[in-house]
């Protein structure tokens, strides 16, 4: 969260950070992947946006900072402590649906709903339900992850389960995908 862009943050990211490293949470997506998730989002007017994985709701301030009054933005996080702090900053926001659930049971109740964007940002729809997940995704949607390149808190092991997923992404016949040694490692998909 140290490195600098030159462009504006989101009204409550400062206060959002603050409380994030107050609260130890170290999981939080980098500024990079932030500004771009809040550029894809400004391609999507009148869509519907899913996050899995809110956090403390950096990532979040910034999907919404790029989303129009007509979107919609339903953020999953199995954490009632950091997702306080999202709902402390940003549950004014009346585009916002803020759910503390776990990530695999939201996916299975959920599938039937679609969304033009999705970040997944947490193990289910990523390491976990990625195909159910896919299939939530509209045609033109994008699907977005971070964490792709090597982290420093990796558990052992780790980088095996992205060389699977990548592989597994690069196998689905319907998505078309880059991959940007960028930021955290970013891969954008887009389902065709």
């Amino acid at each position: 969260m140290t490195e600098e862009i030159n462009q504006p943050l989101p009204i409550n990211y400062k206060a959002i950070n603050e409380a994030t490293q107050a609260s130890g949470f170290t999981m939080a997506s980098d500024v990079l992947t932030c500004s771009l998730l809040r550029t894809l989002a400004t391609t999507k007017p009148a869509a519907k946006f899913l996050e899995l994985g809110t956090g403390t709701g950096l990532s979040t301030s910034w999907i919404l900072d790029g989303m129009d009054q007509d979107s919609t933005l339903v953020s999953v996080d199995n954490s009632a402590e950091f997702l306080k702090i999202a709902q402390d900053f940003l549950g004014h926001d009346e585009r916002l649906q803020l759910i503390c659930a776990d990530g695999g049971q939201w996916v299975d109740q959920n599938r039937n709903h679609k969304f033009d964007y999705i970040f997944a940002d947490t193990w289910h729809g990523k390491y976990l339900l990625l195909e159910e997940v896919l299939e939530m995704l509209n045609t033109g949607g994008f699907y977005i992850i971070d964490d792709m390149l090597p982290q420093p808190n990796w558990p052992e092991g780790h980088d095996q389960k992205v060389i699977k997923l990548i592989q597994d992404l690069e196998n689905t016949q319907d998505l078309v995908l880059t991959k940007q040694a960028w930021a955290t490692g970013i891969v954008i998909a887009v389902k065709k």
